[in-house]
């Protein structure tokens, strides 16, 4: 199996790290280190050998920090992770509500004499430390760059991945590297920059066309690239992973070891395009006074998908779906009690199995049951694996990486007789699911003006969920994209060949969580009649086709509209899941799409 259930966090572990990182507090003469979830290629998921966080609190989110201190060591989370993270750490470190309570506030109220606290400009970028610093002016805490404490102290730490490079087909890119590099250099030599240095992981692997598996779950390798405003490229990356890709990458990509990528930037003619959200300090303080800041330039052009990628995007959601049909219609199947959660988790793996273009999954499937479920991004171990029970919910958040396309779909399934507040939650979380994939909107709008439609029918209950409505996904690359996101905090305005995500959902601490998600990629709207011709609108196409369970909906809280356009996606979800799907599922398929 891609996943396993092995336990991963052990809170025991963490006070006795806790005491040797401080230890070298006091070697180095410093009052705070802090312990980012990044690695130096600040890309959101990290390899073995770049868990610093999770080796040394036991918290194992994808993202948090830790700021330990001589008395005290917070470890921050966002609303996501709030009930895992009380269940990993042990009491002598301190959940801190983030971005509620913000790193500098926080370190003024641990620090009111003052003090200096390490970092590794190696795993902050710019923007973070900028912000920290501004907070920070007068207090008399100053900001040290120095060398990784936990790295000194962590002594059977992991190598680094060291995987090799593919090449992603043409077929499935739509778009040669050659051309990507040369369209991206123009846009540089426009801009009046010289060069923009890309640290990104999956950024360097849409620009080149390769794809790898330094990180489990993401298809991407490891490395550092410089663009040049003439298209060409120095790649930092070990040689080892770049075995036969020479004639791939052609003469304009320089293959270079990593170790010369400082003494490259130091060689370089400004102006420099740097993104201040992306790249670590240290590139900025090796460029000094070249630096230009500005976006960086495949993060866009990546997001704004090909018709090519958007057609294997499509394929590979039909075959996505299908197995996901095969494996509620056997979950359908079993009694109440008879099942765990691993073997919910183990057979959906098996039904995308039979897919050869599985590449992966595209990360750890949540599989929570009952109390579980409330927990956002539960991940099953031996120790937590539970018997699905008459009366529980279990959310189902899972998704596969083929070599067309990454899926990302969650379905939450009554196991037994579900409560009925449980069903209340549940239709308001589809109403808001299908009023944003209902929405049409004008160009030049962001999440944020948007995300609240998927909320309102919670909002009007008084209740909500502490995690942004959608996120963007990749073409084979990371199931988490930027720059887009529907959320209240993203200002990017979409644009046609966005793929996001649609998963309003609702969740109640020891009792029950739901979620409900498809994958959306934006398309220009049509006009329509009576409409304004000269106000251009956008929508969604939906990409994912799976049944909602409907016996979690109470129909008579569902307006006409919200009723129509479910009957239609089911009728969807018969004419192109159905045929894929073995006899049993077919007929399960068709009793549980019926119209309400």
């Amino acid at each position: 199996m891609f996943q396993s259930f092995d336990v991963t966090a052990h809170p025991e572990q963490g006070p006795p790290r806790l005491k040797a990182l401080r230890a070298e507090l006091n070697a180095e003469g410093l009052d705070g280190f802090l312990i980012p979830r990044a690695d130096a290629h600040q890309g959101e998921y990290v390899a073995a050998h770049d868990e610093r966080l999770a080796w040394l609190t036991g918290f194992t989110g994808s993202a948090g920090f830790c700021a330990a201190l001589k008395d005290v060591a917070g470890v921050f989370t966002d609303g996501r992770y709030r009930t895992q993270v009380k269940a990993q750490v042990a009491a002598e470190y301190a959940p801190v509500p983030w971005p509620e309570i913000n790193l500098a506030d926080w370190l003024i109220e641990q620090l009111p004499q003052g003090g200096r606290v390490g970092f590794d400009p190696w795993l902050h970028t710019p923007g973070q430390i900028d912000q920290i610093e501004k907070k920070l002016a007068g207090t008399g805490i100053d900001m040290q760059r120095c060398a990784n404490l936990v790295d000194q102290i962590w002594a059977d730490q992991p190598a680094l991945p060291m995987e090799p490079a593919k090449i992603h087909p043409l077929e499935f890119a739509g778009e040669s590297h050659a051309d990507k590099r040369n369209r991206l250099g123009e846009t540089l030599k426009e801009a009046g920059h010289a060069a923009a240095v890309i640290t990104l992981p999956d950024s360097i692997c849409w620009l080149l066309n390769i794809r790898g598996a330094d990180i489990p779950r993401n298809p991407v390798v490891h490395g550092f690239a410089i663009l040049h405003d003439s298209g060409k490229v120095d790649l930092f990356m070990a040689a080892l992973k770049l075995d036969g890709l020479a004639d791939h990458l052609g003469p304009d990509v320089t293959v270079h070891m990593p170790e010369a990528f400082l003494p490259a930037l130091e060689a370089l003619q400004g102006p420099v395009r740097l993104d201040k959200s992306t790249v670590p300090v240290i590139v900025a303080d090796t460029l000094d006074a070249r630096v230009v800041w500005g976006d960086e330039p495949c993060a866009l052009p990546k997001a704004c998908k090909n018709e090519a990628e958007i057609a294997g995007s499509i394929q590979a959601h039909l075959r996505d779906g299908a197995a996901l049909c095969e494996l509620l219609a056997w979950l359908d199947a079993q009694a109440p009690g008879t099942l765990r959660e691993t073997q919910v988790v183990s057979q959906l793996e098996a039904a995308r199995r039979r897919d050869n273009a599985l590449q992966d999954i595209s990360f750890e499937t949540i599989a929570g049951t009952g109390p579980n479920g409330a927990i956002m991004h539960y991940r099953v171990t031996e120790e937590t694996d539970s018997t699905l029970e008459d009366g529980h919910l279990i959310v189902l958040d899972s998704g596969g990486q083929y070599l067309d396309g990454t899926t990302d779909i969650t379905r939450t399934v009554p196991i037994g007789t579900p409560p009925r507040e449980a069903q209340q939650a549940f239709t308001r979380v589809l109403a808001g699911m299908i009023g944003m994939s209902r929405l049409r909107w004008p160009v030049g709008l962001a999440g944020r003006d948007i995300e609240m439609i998927g909320r309102m029918p919670l909002w009007q209950a008084g209740q909500d969920f502490d995690h942004g409505l959608g996120h963007g996904v990749g073409a084979y690359l990371s199931v988490h994209e930027g720059p887009q996101r529907l959320s209240k905090i993203s200002h990017v305005p979409f644009e046609p060949g966005m793929i996001l995500s649609n998963e309003p959902g609702y969740y109640r601490e020891g009792a029950f969580g739901i979620r409900i998600e498809n994958l959306l990629v934006v398309r220009a709207a049509p006009d329509l009649p009576g409409g304004d011709a000269h106000r251009k609108m956008l929508h969604w196409e939906t990409l994912s086709f799976a049944p909602i369970d409907r016996r979690l909906i109470l129909a008579e809280q569902l307006d006409q509209p919200s009723r129509d356009w479910l009957n239609a996606y089911h009728a969807a979800v018969a004419e192109k899941i159905g045929p894929r799907l073995s006899p049993a599922a077919k007929t399960w398929l068709d009793a549980a799409i019926a119209p309400i």
